[in-house]
């Protein structure tokens, strides 16, 4: 989690979509280390009555990173909400192609598609969703002039997605082993978290106790993906890595989105925001246009671009993205250690009535809600889960804001939204472990990768690298030798 903000974050957070007003501007930047931040845009605003007074701009603590939403100062009571905004994309989001979802016809029951919402896609709020459920189908509005809806009908009884829908393969699709190694055929991606190297300061994920000494998460992610992707492969895998380096897959760089980045500011009700930051700390800060094209460098444009690489090149039959926790570490030049140490492991899920009200977020849930990406997706999380429990001995995090939720019964697996689990097209597994800002664990995290135990602060320890590489093979290996066939 971004150091200094904890605290703030649970706040406003848990005023995500609970009272506030139809109105209100919603600007999402999820900081929970490595969870990619969606920023949801305004509905249109309601007619303000002669006698009342304009709604006032946002201020800083409205608008500070780590919240899911930021609400406006309550509007008059006899102001009617206007409807939501159903055309708007997310920041450097692409307008969908709603045609696909017709090949999904009769593919799944409303019964099933009632159960998926309840159980995982939704976050069970009182507010309504932007379709309309009928009996033999699904209306969703698409927020487009020239076709406003797309219409999926339902199934009888359930039928597979058609052929040609995935590029990915479930494991019970998989040829049989006979007697070669357990992950032959299995095409795994590794999506090593953050970018880390020169860029690990402006992602705020450099963490340092003294002088000369440092981790980065980009860089852990990088060595774990690296040692892991050797291990995959002696079991048979076939394995790829979406991010190689430490340099961004993004062509972009901040300064190609200053505009995007303004035009958040001025939709805010700042429209004549500071450029730069320099000399500026806190809320003032965020508030520039530099620290909000940062963000849409490393935490939108470099996903999307990462998403196109799976979707388009690498097409894997599953993406493992490995990331680093930590809690609130106050100041980064004098961080604090935190009691903590915790793991958990993430699945896609968990949808907010206003997130939904984004074209290309409503699109890509239901593309996967409809491509039964869950029924691969949450057994092979669950393994994972188990097996990195077993190696790390790690008890499980335990979300107390509403954007995530419990997927299945599992204590260590959640649901949550997050732009890389939602554009990558085949089934997501987003591993959390580790707080990196625990002692024990960020002098671990400083020796790097070893095999066997070294002394660490007066007794022998293993490498934590090591752990988590150890748990996750165990974890995927247990759920391919259990669903494909031998």
């Amino acid at each position: 989690m971004k150091p200094g903000i904890k605290s703030r974050m649970r706040f406003m957070m848990n005023r995500l979509m609970r009272g506030a007003p139809p109105a209100a501007l919603l600007v999402c930047w999820m900081t929970v280390s490595g969870l990619a931040q969606t920023i949801v845009p305004a509905p249109v605003k309601p007619p303000v009555p002669a006698a009342a007074a304009p709604a006032p701009a946002l201020t800083p603590s409205q608008i500070t990173p780590g919240t899911a939403t930021l609400s406006m100062p309550a509007q008059p009571a006899a102001v009617a909400p206007a409807p939501p905004r159903l055309d708007r994309l997310s920041p450097l989001g692409i307008k969908p192609d709603w045609s696909r979802l017709q090949s999904f016809h009769q593919t799944l029951t409303r019964a099933e598609f009632e159960m998926l919402m309840r159980d995982l896609y939704s976050d069970n709020s009182a507010f309504p969703p932007p379709w309309k459920l009928e009996p033999d189908g699904l209306v969703v509005m698409t927020g487009d002039a020239t076709k406003p809806e797309a219409r999926i009908a339902f199934a009888t009884r359930p039928a597979p997605p058609p052929p040609g829908m995935r590029t990915w393969r479930r494991a019970a699709e998989l040829p049989p082993l006979k007697g070669r190694p357990p992950l032959s055929d299995v095409h795994i991606a590794i999506d090593p978290g953050h970018i880390g190297g020169s860029f690990a300061i402006m992602e705020e994920r450099h963490l340092s106790f003294a002088p000369g000494e440092a981790i980065q998460e980009g860089d852990l992610t990088l060595t774990t993906a690296q040692v892991l992707a050797e291990r995959l492969k002696s079991l048979g895998a076939y394995v790829s890595l979406v991010r190689e380096n430490a340099s961004p897959v993004t062509d972009k760089r901040p300064a190609d989105l200053a505009d995007a980045a303004r035009q958040i500011l001025i939709e805010a009700g700042f429209p004549k925001p500071v450029e730069g930051y320099a000399g500026l700390t806190g809320d003032a800060k965020i508030l520039t246009v530099q620290w909000q094209d940062e963000k849409l460098f490393y935490r939108v444009s470099e996903i999307h671009a990462r998403a196109k690489k799976v979707n388009e090149t690498i097409k894997p039959d599953v993406v493992l993205c490995l990331h680093y926790n930590a809690e609130a570490w106050g100041d980064a030049a004098k961080p604090q250690f935190s009691p903590a140490n915790h793991m958990h492991v993430l699945v896609n899920g968990c949808y907010s009535p206003v997130e939904l009200e984004q074209q290309d977020v409503r699109f890509e849930m239901l593309h996967r809600l409809f491509s039964r990406m869950h029924e691969e997706e949450l057994p092979l999380a669950v393994a994972v889960a188990g097996g990195l429990r077993a190696a790390t001995g790690l008890p499980a995090y335990v979300y107390t804001t509403p954007n995530a939720r419990h997927a299945g019964d599992n204590a260590y697996v959640y649901a949550r939204n997050l732009l890389a689990n939602r554009t990558y097209q085949c089934p997501v597994v987003y591993l959390e472990p580790y707080v990196m800002n625990n002692e024990e664990t960020y002098r671990r995290l400083l020796n790097g990768h070893f095999i066997g135990r070294t002394l660490i602060a007066g007794r022998l320890q293993t490498s934590a690298i090591e752990d988590y590489v150890r748990g996750v093979v165990n974890g995927v290996l247990a759920y391919y030798q259990k669903n494909r066939p031998q």
